[in-house]
């Protein structure tokens, strides 16, 4: 595709590609394998049947990257956290992972992240000598997954005067100085999930989101289209099950034991400037920390948690007092200026799906879901429904690998090998294809090659140039584009999914009108 160009043949996902691909399938001819949940996983498992060859159909209840895939603290880790807990195997499989996304299948959307781990009085030298070797190890972790230096630097130690120019906000007294690390950064991580299921659906998958599986079957699944209400059947060869939290619903025997993740939004300048993003250490815990994570929309995200939930799954998690009170605890830990909960102008929430290995006379009696392996599974039932569970986002391509093998070889199905290593997604380049593009930085980073059609829109239509709303970059551009090329349907979907102006409140009510009338006009358009 040449930078300028139009989508990639296939690529755009809209109201009425869906609606056609929707009449399609229900009832029709049997497809190789419907595959069940769209987000990270569940479309990266699309994208991978596809590339195979095999017919593909993925079906969501709600919309791309609805679940846990959106509310994660966009990293891309590189398994350092896992060499701590002796897991060799999670933490190189992050590391390969890592690289991966940075150097072939989306450099647009991963770039290095540096971190500064600030040495504070509340760190003891033996603490940081701990930590700096830990840095050094997940240093050998990247040599090994063979990602380049030029692609993530080498952690060291800085100055106190150069951990202060990184993290401004830090408080001076007692700072010795601080640890430089680097990580892969995701722009966005629901745009990852965008870019995978259009990927997948120019390699032929039909990608239908509003789409309920109401129950799953050796042979397929029965569904609800959650616009018109109507039910129907698709049949297909093998089901691969990608629903996350909500897995254990549709298949018998899988259990899952939630772990909540939140994470606070703040305002940039409540923090001041922040070059490098920051590794705060949790009091009285030796291999876990609180992230500050600078965002190029003016917000910071803080976070994370990591408790265990129990009852019933929602469909969108709340981030309870205790959540937000503890990371504000633990950021003014650090800080020279206090952040009270005033300054808190959102906060998310997101449920890990990590598979319940506890006995089931025993509810309870494993570890704390922190301890819990990030270790994916990859579950066959009696009928040969495929569910895949548990991992982390870095790792979803390899999860996906995992169950279309699965899938493959319980139903037989003719498929050539995986080759989502090597698969760009919609809008990859090299560094400097993208460097050359002309179009805003900052689409660069969100849409790669396609941001100057994006810039395009705004250039013949001078309305959709101006922002959405006063101090957030986001244009009526980014949303026409949406609706027309990334199969968002209604304002919700653009609000908060395909940009991520919901996770304020505020901003999302003060948004809101604007957006709708812009779908309206869509609509008849279309119409």
């Amino acid at each position: 595709m040449s930078p300028t160009s139009s989508p990639a043949a296939g690529a755009s996902l809209s109201a009425a590609r869906r609606s056609r691909e929707l009449a399609e399938v229900v009832g029709g001819p049997v497809v190789d394998v419907l595959v069940v949940g769209l987000g990270a996983t569940g479309a990266g498992a699309a994208l991978d049947a596809a590339a195979r060859g095999l017919g593909v159909v993925a079906v969501d209840a709600h919309d791309l990257a609805f679940g846990t895939s959106r509310w994660s603290s966009k990293l891309i880790h590189g398994g350092l956290r896992y060499l701590a807990s002796a897991q060799l195997d999670v933490a190189h499989e992050s590391a390969v992972e890592r690289g991966v996304l940075m150097e072939r299948t989306a450099p647009h959307l991963v770039r290095a992240q540096p971190f500064v781990l600030p040495l504070t009085p509340l760190v003891s030298r033996s603490q940081a000598t701990l930590a700096r070797a830990g840095f050094r190890a997940g240093d050998t972790l990247r040599l090994a997954a063979r990602t380049a230096r030029a692609t993530l630097p080498a952690p060291r130690r800085l100055s106190a005067v150069e951990t202060r120019h990184l993290a401004p906000a830090l408080r001076p007294a007692g700072l010795r100085g601080g640890l430089l690390s680097w990580d892969g950064r995701l722009t966005d991580d629901a745009r990852l999930v965008t870019a995978l299921a259009r990927t997948a659906a120019a390699h032929g998958a039909r990608i239908l989101t509003r789409v309920r599986a109401l129950e799953l079957t050796a042979s397929g699944a029965r569904i609800r289209d959650e616009v018109t209400g109507e039910t129907g059947e698709i049949r297909a060869r093998a089901v691969v099950n990608a629903s996350g939290v909500w897995a254990g619903g549709l298949v018998d025997g899988i259990r899952i034991r939630p772990s909540r993740g939140t994470h606070l939004v703040l305002r940039s300048d409540r923090l001041g400037p922040l070059p490098a993003g920051l590794h705060v250490p949790v009091p009285g815990e030796t291999n876990r920390f609180v992230l500050v994570l600078p965002q190029e929309d003016g917000r910071v995200y803080v976070g994370l948690t990591d408790e265990p939930v129990d009852g019933p799954v929602p469909d969108v998690p709340e981030a309870p007092e205790t959540d937000i009170g503890f990371l504000l605890d633990v950021l003014g830990s650090v800080l020279d200026v206090p952040v009270h909960r005033e300054d808190v102008i959102g906060a998310f929430a997101g449920l890990r799906p990590l598979l319940d290995t506890t006995p089931r006379d025993r509810p309870g009696a494993g570890p704390r879901t922190a301890d819990v392996s990030r270790r994916h599974a990859v579950l066959t039932s009696p009928e040969g429904v495929v569910t895949v569970v548990g991992g982390k986002l870095t790792t979803y391509r390899r999860m996906a690998e995992d169950a279309v093998d699965a899938a493959v070889t319980a139903h037989g199905l003719a498929a050539g090998p995986c080759a989502t290593a090597a698969l760009p997604l919609v809008g990859a380049a090299a560094p400097h294809v993208l460097a050359a593009l002309r179009a805003p930085r900052r689409l660069v980073r969100l849409y790669g090659t396609e941001a100057p059609a994006v810039q395009a829109l705004a250039d013949r239509d001078p309305r959709l140039g101006e922002r959405v709303l006063p101090g957030h970059p986001v244009t009526g551009a980014e949303l026409v584009w949406a609706l027309r090329h990334e199969g968002a349907l209604d304002e919700a979907d653009l609000l908060d999914r395909r940009t991520r102006i919901g996770l304020v409140p505020a901003d999302r009510a003060a948004a809101l009108a604007a957006v709708r009338d812009l779908v309206g006009e869509t609509a008849d358009r279309r119409g």
